[in-house]
């Protein structure tokens, strides 16, 4: 199919969209991560404490967890970046590859960081913390079952 085929340009900016949500909060956990009073968005505090005490009991405690939430933010947004042109460029001219590509990349990384949230290990607000990646996932999935259905037309 050329890049006229409306699946694919529906589906296309459907998976776009979603991956703007992504981009999205990647951009708020940064920001979070340098300036927030709390640990994640969503995630006031760790059972109580908070970061005033962690760094009171130890410093290097809240730098580490203030370098992993900026890896964490950073490699959200670069995954962001290279599914949004996966998705704009590739899928929308109807390649194979990089609709697959521009599927599993995100699945990969929900499918590792999603389970621990449903440990009861941390309390956290699902609706701040969580929340915004499911909108995106749903957005995006919905994008590329759409953009699938213009690919599977092809010969």
């Amino acid at each position: 199919m050329t890049e006229s085929d409306p699946a694919l340009q529906k589906g296309s900016n459907l998976m776009v969209i979603g991956v703007i949500v992504f981009a999205s909060y990647a951009v708020a956990f940064f920001f979070r991560s340098l300036t927030g009073d709390g640990f994640e968005i969503g995630v006031p505090t760790l059972n109580g404490a908070t970061p005033a005490d962690l760094d009171a009991l130890n410093p290097a405690i809240m730098a580490y967890m203030t370098h992993l939430h900026l890896a964490v933010a950073g490699f959200i947004g670069a995954t962001s970046v290279a599914v949004l042109a996966l998705s704009h460029y590739g899928v929308r001219r109807g390649y194979w590859w990089a609709w697959l590509a521009a599927m599993v990349a995100p699945v990969v990384g929900l499918a590792v960081a999603l389970p621990k949230h449903y440990t009861g290990t941390f309390e956290h607000n699902w609706v701040t913390h969580i929340g915004p990646v499911y909108l995106g996932t749903i957005v995006f999935v919905v994008g590329g079952l759409w953009a699938l259905t213009g690919l599977m037309k092809q010969k």
